[in-house]
């Protein structure tokens, strides 16, 4: 049975970048002083850790040598050291945390203020759901390495160093023998090392998978209980569940491959120090010979020598789980910004209303133009209508005046100025625009009608309100305009978001203003109330109404018919129909739709 599907998340394919990996950790530059600070005491708390064993292996030998003058002096310098030790590493502990924290949160606000800029085009080819996961799940992933990991493996770094000084400093014979097996632990490290990466990019795909499909659901729930698909859905998220599994344990069992093997080898290495290191033991003098203290220090540093290796092999798993988030992450932060104010560009001058297309053209794909040569000028405080069959290209029109898109050729021009010449923020800080899907944010009434104005007060949020006759259906509300309304105003009705959506945009008090089928959902008494509001409150707006019911669009100063990219017929309402062309059909066709129905 034919059915929707998970369309699969890219899984990004490239070489381990160290270039990538610097740019995450410089988000610890700000934070660079309190690092450093915990890179000391790291320091610190390493030394004081080696000492230890070499102060108890002084002990060892004093005692077996009958010799305890000197043994108190021997347990307070111990004390001491391990009570430096645990300190050091208690403060370094909190100070990366916080500064980690930080740096998280610095990344997660970089990432969401770039989101914010990016252009429709970036949002049309990716579902909410994929970017949530990398602006919370894939930043989150990379807690531990910017708190812990990197101060964790210059630390380790530098006590395997200092362990191997130590150790060839004390018995360079049974040093050699201790590393003998290291080669065999750096060959399964290489060897699996990219197929371990390989398989986190595609754990951290999956999971992009199911938060793109549960974002889906959940906000079609309405249509998958009224077309009864929960089962369906339901098979579906089983499988999507079940692959983000069956990818999660084949990269753990992948994982598992190197414990076992990094245990073993430093079995070996250990059991191979106690067998020369017994023999070596028995001769007690001579340049073979080795005291107990000796053997005792040699078997504690090697303890501690394979400690670093297991941190620095787990960081390694590690790094590669986080880069894989990195590289999504980084990913969208490396995608351009299409549409942005160029450098330099200055504000837009309060608008006067005249808008130009000077020979646009315009396409979403490159093989495929959606307008095509348009030209035509609308006067300050005129109102443009636009009509013609679904797909003609009549949102492209008012997508292009908000500058939501660019054009491939010609320009749209408010004023006399090119719109990509003038600074996007004042262009559309003096527009309003009114999308026949009304996007309700949660929140009160009030916040919302006030989104777009937040230094309006409740008097003129309420003057906008009545001015779209949804005063009085607010009031009756259990709270008024303080009723809090859910995610995409769920508690409201079709017609009753578009209103409070509509009351939104002219509270804005714009110069251009845009409804794009506004009004389809308001029933016939309610859109002649609009109309009477709209004749006061659209005079001296340069206005753009895109409407199928054409009754609604009947005193507009100019109607346009769209069709097939082009301008096929522009004039009154009165004028074209005068014509008996594609707009009289099209009125005809409506108006015989409304006598059958």
């Amino acid at each position: 049975m034919p059915r929707l599907r998970v369309i699969d998340d890219e899984v990004i394919e490239r070489p381990f970048n160290k270039q990538q990996l610097l740019r995450l950790f410089s988000y610890l530059k700000p934070y660079k002083w309190s690092v450093a600070v915990a890179c000391v005491l790291m320091v610190i708390a390493a030394v004081a850790s080696l000492a230890l064993p070499y102060l108890m292996s002084i002990a060892v030998d004093d005692i077996t040598a009958g010799n305890l003058e000197r043994f108190p002096v021997l347990i307070v310098s111990m004390v001491v050291v391990a009570l430096a030790s645990a300190l050091c590493i208690r403060y370094r502990a909190r100070i990366l945390d916080t500064a980690g924290r930080k740096a998280i949160a610095d990344l997660r606000q970089h990432l969401f203020n770039h989101v914010q800029d990016l252009s429709f085009s970036f949002f049309d080819t990716r579902s909410a759901g994929k970017i949530m996961v990398r602006i919370i799940n894939d930043v989150n992933s990379l807690m531990d390495l910017l708190t812990n990991g990197i101060v964790n493996v210059l630390i380790d770094c530098v006590t395997l160093l200092l362990l191997i000084a130590l150790m060839f400093s004390v018995e360079w014979k049974l040093t050699l023998i201790s590393m003998s097996t290291l080669p065999f632990l750096l060959l399964i490290l290489f060897g699996l090392k990219r197929k371990m990466r390989k398989n986190w990019q595609t754990v951290r795909a999956k999971i992009s998978n199911m938060n793109g499909y549960l974002h889906e659901s959940l906000s079609g729930m309405r249509v998958t209980q009224a077309f009864t698909r929960e089962k369906v859905n339901s098979e579906i998220f089983t499988e999507t569940n079940q692959d983000i599994n069956q990818s999660w344990v084949k990269a753990i069992k992948l994982n598992g491959l190197f414990w076992p093997c990094l245990d073993t080898i430093s079995a070996v290495g250990t059991v191979l120090v106690y067998i020369f290191g017994v023999a070596m033991l028995a001769t007690k003098i001579g340049p073979a010979g080795i005291s107990v203290g000796t053997l005792m220090l040699i078997l504690w540093y090697l303890g501690r020598f394979w400690e670093p290796l297991n941190n620095l092999s787990n960081f390694y798993n590690n790094l590669l789980v986080a880069m894989a988030s990195t590289e999504r992450i980084f990913e969208i932060l490396d995608t351009p910004v299409e549409i942005a104010s160029k450098e330099g560009a200055k504000d837009l001058p309060p608008i006067q209303g005249e808008v130009e297309f000077d020979h646009v053209t315009f396409g979403y794909d490159k093989d495929k133009t959606v307008l095509k040569d348009v030209c035509f000028t609308v006067q300050p405080g005129q109102t443009i209508a636009l009509v013609g069959p679904t797909g003609a290209g009549k949102s492209t029109v008012v997508n292009l005046v908000s500058r939501f898109y660019d054009v491939t050729g010609g320009a749209v021009k408010i004023d006399g100025r090119d719109v990509r010449d003038v600074n996007l923020h004042s262009l559309r800080d003096q527009m309003s625009v009114m999308m026949q899907d009304s996007f309700i944010f949660s929140g009160t009434i009030m916040d919302n009608i006030r989104y777009g104005r937040l230094d309006a007060t409740d008097e003129e949020v309420m003057e906008a309100a009545k001015a779209v006759h949804v005063h009085d259906t607010i009031m009756e509300m259990e709270k008024g305009y303080y009723t809090e309304v859910n995610e995409r105003g769920s508690r409201l009705s079709v017609g009753q978001r578009q209103l409070i959506s509509f009351a939104r945009a002219l509270l804005n008090d714009p110069r251009i203003l845009i409804l794009d089928e506004a009004t389809s959902s308001i029933d016939t008494h309610t859109e002649i109330l609009i109309q009477r509001a709209l004749e006061v409150l659209l005079k001296g707006r340069t206005s753009f109404v895109i409407a199928h019911r054409l009754s609604t669009i009947r005193k507009a100063d100019c109607i346009m018919v769209v069709q097939d990219g082009n301008i096929l017929e522009r004039g009154t309402h009165e004028e074209l129909l005068a014509l008996k062309g594609e707009y009289f059909k099209l009125c005809e066709a409506q108006y015989r739709f409304l006598q059958e129905a």
